[in-house]
């Protein structure tokens, strides 16, 4: 499915910053000296590109599509998901917390944001695998093919409007320049 296939995609690339959240994770609490510029596109990734982009375009059109379609939201798989990426919010706010406070020169934001980075990685991980492997293969057998056009269409426009033109490759490009310093 196009629409489902879109969402994958971005799945590969939320993953790669998983990878380097964990690393950046890691280097901040053994007492490596913290990029702020680093965390603060880290964060901007999370909050901008897997939150409102990818997340809404599932928590907007996905969703209420898989819910007409005889999934259940309470009770069932969507209402996980939905748990899950509030779950993730509140992370990403414990992490945004603990860069501010090392900008601060708090110490204690360290560990403030590496627990929370650590949560949030295991939670996403999982999730991810939960969407891909059952979310994902549900819409592919409920949604038909207009279906998946108009969802794809909506995920377009809610990019385009809610993130803004050629964000999504700056943020890819982001993505390419911290790979490279965080994963080598």
């Amino acid at each position: 499915m196009k629409s489902t296939d879109e969402l994958s995609s971005e799945h590969r690339g939320i993953e790669v910053m998983l990878d380097i959240l964990d690393e950046a994770a890691r280097r901040i609490v053994t007492g490596e000296p913290a990029d702020f510029g680093h965390l603060e596109g880290m964060m901007e990734f999370l909050s901008v590109f897997a939150d409102k982009c990818h997340h809404g375009k599932e928590e907007e059109f996905l969703f209420p599509s898989l819910e007409a379609a005889g999934i259940p939201n309470e009770g069932g798989p969507i209402g996980v998901m939905l748990s899950e990426h509030r779950k993730g919010r509140e992370c990403i706010a414990g992490m945004k917390k603990g860069v501010a406070a090392l900008m601060a020169g708090d110490e204690e934001g360290n560990f403030l944001f590496a627990d929370n980075a650590r949560e949030y990685t295991a939670l996403l991980r999982q999730h991810i695998q939960k969407e891909d492997n059952v979310l994902f293969v549900m819409a592919a057998q409920r949604l038909d093919a207009v279906k998946d056009e108009e969802l794809f269409r909506e995920f377009e426009k809610l990019e385009e409007e809610r993130i803004g033109k050629g964000r999504h490759e700056e943020f890819h490009a982001l993505l390419d320049r911290l790979k490279k310093i965080y994963l080598g």
